[in-house]
């Protein structure tokens, strides 16, 4: 794969995520906050809207490429490169009125991410990640670079629904959760992990704990820290990236 063609898949990722992501702030201001509600989980009705404007740009540029998307799942495609979408990271933000939610895609090559977008509308931002390219915001370079010692860290800890659903990961998170709390001074959970892979990436969390992450979001994010510098550790589906050295440290003694 050669430069042009990675910069042709970055422009129309982009392209799908800002569309994506000016119809659900659009929905978001106009307080169109239809869902379905369960028992741990939520479907907005913007997430199936948001998924079909992301799907109708990628299968319009690229009709070969496989998809993968949270709410209507596999699409028809093949060749080595497959999309993961995620339309709306942030669901219960979302229709709770919480201004904290995003988009993210992720380009995988032969199940290798090599290129992902976080979309974030309502502060009009926008993360890239080029594997070997580094990550911008908005067009300029970021680093996960922070100076904060891990006791005034802030830390996200992000847990996926396998682990939400099984009792005994839960309660093995749960304390996992407390061991990071005792170390660092906040433990921050977003329901939003796409967008807190970006604040990873620009220093402005010191690290983020993941156990058993869904898939939609873990490509695009993992792939950020990755491309940002940030220190990384990962066993099975626990992973840990963190912004400093001191932090990694630290909370790699838990793991």
């Amino acid at each position: 794969m050669d430069e042009s063609d990675l910069d042709s898949f970055e422009a129309v990722a982009v392209r799908a995520c800002d569309t994506a992501g000016g119809y659900l702030a659009s929905e978001f201001e106009t307080n169109s906050l239809a869902a379905e509600h369960g028992p741990d989980d939520v479907k907005a009705l913007a997430d199936r809207a948001a998924e079909r404007r992301v799907l109708n740009v990628l299968t319009e540029a690229f009709p070969d490429h496989a998809i993968y998307a949270e709410e209507s799942g596999k699409r028809s495609g093949a060749g080595e490169y497959r999309w993961v979408v995620d339309p709306l990271d942030g669901t219960n933000n979302f229709c709770s009125g919480i201004p904290y939610f995003g988009t993210a895609l992720a380009l995988l090559r032969e199940d290798v991410p090599v290129l992902s977008v976080v979309r974030d509308p309502l502060h009009d931002d926008t993360y890239v990640a080029r594997r070997g390219g580094g990550v911008t915001l908005n067009g300029e370079p970021i680093r996960a670079e922070s100076d904060m010692a891990s006791d005034h860290a802030t830390v996200s800890f992000v847990l996926g629904l396998d682990a939400v659903r099984d009792e005994e990961l839960r309660v093995k998170a749960d304390a996992l959760n407390d061991e990071v709390a005792e170390r660092c001074k906040r433990v921050w959970e977003s329901w939003a992990p796409a967008l807190d892979w970006g604040l990873l990436a620009r220093g402005k969390l010191e690290a983020v704990v993941s156990v058993h992450p869904d898939a939609v979001e873990q490509h695009a994010g993992w792939l950020l820290a990755e491309e940002s510098g940030a220190r990384l550790a990962n066993d099975d589906d626990l992973f840990l990236a963190a912004a400093s050295d001191e932090t990694f440290e630290t909370l790699r003694t838990l793991l």
